[in-house]
């Protein structure tokens, strides 16, 4: 067997591993149901926002989350994380808007201790806050401030909680992809984030598989501060499937895809996608150089190896190795149609794949560059960690 051919083997058992043996995570099918009756039964709930330079964006957010239809009547906690463009004049601006000013409280956050990344810091501020009022919350909705949420989400997750007896509700929000670099790469994060952590294994009590989506998670305030709360996780840049694996080690989660619930932050080009990757990416590897290596290698085996073999069918007349190729290249392009149906976008899109696929292992190693230069965590601004050490 050729080195070709045996590329070709290995290219096409990986996907058949991931179409058919990975918690069919390509079909893209948990999404939660609106249809569900109304349980809800005035469980009390309170949203705690982190925001930190959201001042363009978070008027609508605010305005989404006064706006939903539930009973009791929402209460938000926005904690604004050293902000300088105004973002907790533009909420306030938006509850007065809607003459609901007695509904939100901004707290200022208070300065971050030792240990803990930004966002988690603000997210600690407003749940303690939220689980000292009267009465207190039965649900903490903890949601980005960059988001606009339909009118019957909030009752759609508590639904979706008291029903399944969940602990935990995470929803992956439609996020913004209108510009070409957008259609290129942000279905791709969605269909990556799907691999990594299959949604039906995730949902699955019986299996160990955990994770979320932090712009919009429901949780159950005592399973929270039964599983340690927030302080827990306190120092984890990816703070989502951290409290994830955190929750379903004491009770049942769920993690599913929203089209109708969706990000209002735009990527504004290629670098700040590379950015969003960048900041967490090697963090996931744990910092461990041999993981770096063999995820790049993976994912030029998984997505760019299958177009090679077709190539050098059509370079050397390979036949053997040009089936192999196609085989590979139906199911990786097949798989990825779900996705790019949950963002309205032409099948053809799907044959970019291997090119993102490319970009993202790129992004994955600038990620570990920027942790070698000291500079791992970068966000908005602030550093969060690197080889210079610790959060910061």
């Amino acid at each position: 067997m050729t080195w070709m051919a045996a590329a070709g083997t290995l290219t096409l058992a990986i996907w058949l591993w991931l179409v058919f043996l990975n918690g069919r995570f390509w079909q893209a099918d948990q999404r939660l149901d609106f249809t569900l009756p109304d349980v809800t039964n005035a469980s009390r709930v309170v949203a705690v926002l982190p925001a930190r330079n959201e001042a363009d964006v978070v008027g609508r957010c605010i305005a989404s989350l006064l706006s939903q239809d539930y009973a009791p009547p929402l209460h938000l906690v926005l904690v604004d994380d050293c902000s300088t463009d105004g973002t907790a004049e533009a909420a306030r601006a938006a509850a007065a808007a809607l003459g609901a000013s007695d509904r939100l409280t901004v707290l200022t956050g208070a300065a971050r201790p030792p240990g803990w990344t930004g966002k988690l810091w603000a997210v600690s501020q407003g749940v303690a806050h939220a689980e000292a009022l009267e009465p207190a919350p039965d649900y903490l909705l903890l949601t980005d401030s960059d988001i606009a949420h339909e009118p019957g989400h909030l009752k759609a997750l508590v639904a979706k909680a008291m029903v399944g007896r969940l602990d935990l509700v995470s929803i992956m929000v439609r996020l913004h992809c209108r510009s070409r670099v957008e259609r290129l790469l942000i279905p791709p994060f969605v269909y990556f984030f799907q691999k990594l952590y299959p949604f039906p294994r995730v949902n699955n009590p019986a299996d160990r598989m955990a994770g979320a989506a932090g712009g919009c998670m429901l949780v159950r305030r005592d399973a929270l501060a039964r599983a340690g709360g927030i302080a827990a996780i306190r120092g984890e840049l990816i703070d989502d499937c951290a409290l994830g694996r955190l929750i379903k080690a004491k009770g049942p989660i769920w993690l599913g895809l929203s089209a109708r619930t969706e990000s209002l932050r735009p990527y504004e080009g290629f670098g700040d996608i590379w950015s969003m990757v960048a900041r967490s990416a090697y963090r996931q590897l744990r910092h461990n150089p041999l993981l770096l290596a063999g995820t790049v290698m993976g994912m030029a085996a998984t997505y760019i190896a299958p177009y090679a073999c077709i190539i050098a069918w059509i370079v050397f007349g390979d036949g053997v190795v040009g089936l192999l190729g196609l085989a590979a290249t139906s199911l990786m392009l097949i798989s990825y149609l779900p996705t790019l149906r949950l963002y309205g976008l032409s099948f053809l899109w799907a044959l970019s794949l291997p090119l993102a696929g490319a970009l993202y292992g790129a992004m994955t190693f600038g990620s570990a560059w920027n942790h070698w230069r000291g500079r791992g965590g970068a966000w908005k601004g602030r550093v969060e960690g690197g080889l210079a050490g610790g959060p910061r």
